[in-house]
């Protein structure tokens, strides 16, 4: 079996708000080989980068586009063409967009092997740890206190055991910030997990400051509270603050996980599979394991990340909770013809082969970005 044809498909909402929410648009992987077996992919990142990214023409050995480099080749060998790509983008790679959309081919990759073995990904990762994920319901806080709490209480009505909020209008004001989490913790009790995703909009002393203040909020993490280079400002952080704390989305590379962990003391990994791809997701796993770390997905995408994301965490032992993106998006949560079950609070693991999801080509065609 060799690969055909590799394409990125840039998917847009007719309107996009001002906001640091990344469903509401994608960037699809789709590989096409000679056997007739697809396989879909996808990228959070900056859809045009990407496909630029994979577009790109030789330039020389280690300039090179990446579906230049995938013609051809085997699909099934996942783990050298990862080492392939890697090598051939040393001069303007080795993080950033260039691993995310090396991320988006390998998910595209191992679903093309999962369907081609007649396996869900989740047996060629090693076999299922357990066939559900407990998923919390993600929300970006709303620019009342009111319309967030009611965010929180239909998370709750649809059987939701945590519940995050994050970013805008949160984390500069610091008396209504905590209006914000003292309605949200009363409306919702102490039986629902409350998990807090700052937006790294503070520094350390605050992170540390805010902390303090946050205490009798038994909040289940505070996430991502500083920028995320931040190594040593995470490292004072975890250190200091009561709560775990959590990070990873933005990172790509299995380094920077490990600065994170062991520089930063994260107490949580938060691991995006559009940006890291299942090869190094299970490396960056096990990693967090033999440092005594637990690990979730992020994901407020498609849902192409919430099948992939679901594969992994069932795959590993030291899952802890899945995200799940509950925004309104046309595409998020519209795309696949057959989604991932989510009911009662928990994402059940599909078992058809690959990744056990197909997109919906009437939606593609719907939101297509053309040249």
């Amino acid at each position: 079996m060799k690969i055909i044809n590799v394409e990125a498909f840039y998917l847009r909402l007719p309107v996009i708000e001002q906001r640091t929410d990344s469903s509401q648009d994608a960037l699809l992987i789709k590989i096409t080989t000679d056997a007739g077996i697809t396989g879909w992919g996808e990228v959070d990142g900056s859809p045009y980068v990407t496909k630029a990214i994979i577009e790109a023409p030789y330039s020389h050995t280690m300039v090179t586009g990446l579906k230049s480099l995938l013609i051809g080749e085997n699909p099934l060998e996942t783990g050298r063409l990862w080492k392939k790509m890697h090598k051939a983008t040393l001069y303007y790679g080795r993080s950033g967009a260039v691993l995310q959309a090396m991320a988006g081919i390998d998910i595209a990759l191992w679903d093309i092997k999962g369907k081609a073995l007649g396996k869900p990904i989740v047996e060629l990762l090693g076999g299922a740890m357990r066939d559900k994920m407990r998923v919390y319901s993600s929300n970006m806080f709303q620019f009342s206190v009111e319309e967030t709490v009611a965010r929180a209480q239909h998370a709750m009505d649809t059987g939701h055991s945590g519940v995050k909020f994050g970013w805008e209008p949160f984390g500069t004001d610091e008396a209504l910030d905590l209006r914000y989490l003292d309605a949200l913790r009363k409306a919702m009790g102490d039986d629902v997990d409350l998990m807090l995703d700052v937006g790294h909009v503070w520094d350390a002393k605050t992170t540390i400051r805010r902390s303090q203040r946050y205490e009798h909020l038994n909040l289940f993490w505070i996430e991502e509270p500083l920028h995320p280079d931040n190594y040593a400002g995470y490292g004072q952080v975890s250190a200091a603050c009561q709560q775990h704390i959590a990070a990873g989305e933005q990172e790509c590379s299995v380094t920077g996980f490990q600065r994170l962990i062991d520089e930063g003391g994260i107490d949580i990994v938060q691991i995006d599979l559009t940006r890291t791809g299942f090869t190094q997701a299970m490396e960056i796993a096990s990693y967090a394991h033999s440092r005594g770390r637990k690990v979730c997905n992020h994901n407020f995408t498609t849902d192409i990340n919430t099948a992939a994301s679901l594969h992994f965490l069932c795959a590993i032992e030291n899952a802890l909770v899945m995200e799940y993106c509950v925004e309104p998006g046309e595409i998020s949560r519209s795309l696949a013809k057959n989604p991932v079950r989510i009911a009662d609070g928990y994402a059940w693991l599909p078992s058809e082969p690959g990744l056990g999801v197909e997109p919906d080509e009437a939606v593609i065609e719907t939101f297509l970005v053309r040249d």
